[in-house]
């Protein structure tokens, strides 16, 4: 496949959550595929300095509130109605996220992602219950044991903070960030779940 959309991704971020279902599709109706990037938000933002919007924007009068609006506009248009706030938010997702890294080796991140977002940002998945999570992770077909010991590999710890580095060094910043790959061209990025028609259009191209 000549054209991919690789997603910047950790399960603790709403606005992962919003975004992998439309671009899921779009993706696939472009005939490209879609790549997941595991990361640890926590550590993006000690590496660029960043932080979540409620905390960065909380001096700024109106901002996080805007940014409320343009969710609901954002959830309306895309029928992302069963989405909840998580009530353990914001929670450790270092677990979540090694798990991921090790599931993206074998090429099943985005089914790995399929089954737990919904756990998590609809149903309200307890994060902090390894019993739970694998529950849901047999319910999908993965050999929930064997992810879980996996996450606790010196390899998957190393492999995820090095994947974290990574997209810092290419210039990612916080999620979602998003690049266009196709061959013969340079990557573009893009950042912001409102960026999905201009993603579209690149896809066309």
């Amino acid at each position: 496949m000549t054209k991919r959309v690789e997603l910047v991704f950790d399960f603790v971020s709403p606005n992962a959550y919003l975004v992998f279902w439309p671009l899921r599709d779009l993706v696939a109706k472009a005939g490209a595929q879609l790549v997941l990037l595991p990361v640890f938000l926590a550590g993006m933002h000690k590496l660029t300095g960043n932080a979540p919007p409620m905390i960065r924007d909380a001096e700024v009068k109106g901002k996080n509130e805007y940014a409320v609006l343009e969710m609901e506009r954002f959830i309306a248009h895309h029928g992302l109605t069963n989405y909840r706030m998580h009530p353990q938010f914001p929670f450790n997702s270092i677990l979540l996220q090694r798990m991921l890294y090790a599931a993206c080796e074998e090429g099943r991140g985005v089914a790995l992602a399929e089954a737990l977002l919904p756990a998590i940002w609809e149903e309200g998945l307890d994060i902090s219950d390894p019993e739970a999570i694998g529950a849901v992770l047999i319910a999908a077909g993965f050999d929930a044991a064997a992810l879980l010991a996996a996450a606790q590999s010196d390899g998957v710890k190393q492999g995820l903070t090095e994947a974290t580095s990574a997209v810092v060094e290419r210039g990612a910043f916080g999620i979602p960030t998003m690049w266009v790959c196709r061959e013969g061209r340079r990557d573009e990025m893009f950042f912001g779940k409102e960026r999905l028609g201009q993603i579209a259009e690149m896809l066309e191209v």
